[in-house]
């Protein structure tokens, strides 16, 4: 974060209250444990969940998106339905992050390891899976004319102890979704990011109601871990969705992140059959010699 002066020189006399003064610290390494999709909201239309559970939980390894949730237009349902049923099938399909293909926003979010970095002029969000970043400009307005782009044209403010991003022109492509149940978006797509720091007690909300959506993955999975004692200060972001062509409303999701255990590891996402998750190679289909 940017600092509010040299350590050790005396601030000149004055009633003024310094603005950075009140700018919450928002810096360093936060961990979010909760897979594959976004939290609920407290009320009001939110994102879709998985329809495969296990345990009461989301299903990772079967990817069925609630095509019945309203906030889908018939299209754009029949869409995450045709993902569903691929999954269902046993056939994986493309997505960002199964295809080392930029994420995107929101997709981002399913990624467990953010870290921030906050200049005057600038926030920085590195996020840990394939090193992906994106950038926001502070208080500044988005331009007329915008060239789409994979992570959007991001801008930003604080109100209080909070920091808004605001994101249009987000880029559509071959593997471009929402969310990992397929969930398409168009060129209108909106996306409204507020961050906020909270007391343990202030988070628990959130956190357990995305407890009982999402599944915690193990420890020891990932490049880095998460602590299930941390009560420290958590990262709450409320994230609202508007896009005319796909959604009948807008709707919002809630992601907390907490402070991880361990190192910011190197986390690159390699194009190879090999499954370090399950410690073994995919079945590829392979051929001991030419068709030809």
């Amino acid at each position: 974060m940017f600092g509010l002066g040299a350590e050790g020189v005396a601030a000149p006399a004055s009633n003024a209250v310094d603005p950075a003064a009140s700018i919450p610290d928002f810096s360093g390494v936060w961990h979010r444990w909760l897979r594959p999709g976004l939290g609920p909201p407290a009320s009001g239309p939110g994102p879709i969940t998985n329809r495969s559970r296990v345990n009461g939980v989301s299903n990772y390894n079967e990817l069925v998106g609630d095509y019945t949730n309203p906030i889908l237009k018939p299209e754009a349902a029949e869409i995450v339905k045709r993902h569903g049923d691929a999954s269902l099938s046993g056939v994986g399909y493309e997505t960002p992050s199964n295809q080392c293909w930029p994420s995107g926003v929101p997709y981002i979010f399913w990624n467990f390891g953010l870290q921030m970095l906050q200049q005057k002029d600038q926030i920085t969000l590195i996020y840990l899976h394939d090193h992906e970043v994106r950038r926001v400009r502070m208080n500044a307005a988005h331009p007329a004319e915008i060239a789409p782009s994979w992570y959007g044209d991001s801008v930003g403010h604080y109100e209080g102890d909070t920091l808004v991003i605001d994101t249009v022109g987000i880029k559509t492509g071959p593997h471009s979704m929402l969310d990992m149940y397929g969930t398409p978006y168009s060129k209108a797509l909106h996306v409204v990011e507020r961050y906020r720091l909270l007391d343990y007690e202030a988070a628990k909300d959130g956190i357990d109601r995305d407890a009982k959506t999402n599944a915690r993955y193990p420890r020891g999975l990932n490049a880095i871990d998460f602590d299930p004692d941390y009560k420290g200060k958590h990262l709450r972001v409320e994230i609202t969705i508007e896009d005319e062509g796909v959604f009948t409303t807008p709707w919002s999701a809630i992601v907390t992140y907490g402070r991880p255990v361990g190192q910011w590891l190197e986390h690159v996402c390699a194009e190879n059959p090999f499954e370090y998750y399950n410690g073994r190679d995919s079945a590829v289909p392979t051929a001991a010699r030419p068709d030809f």
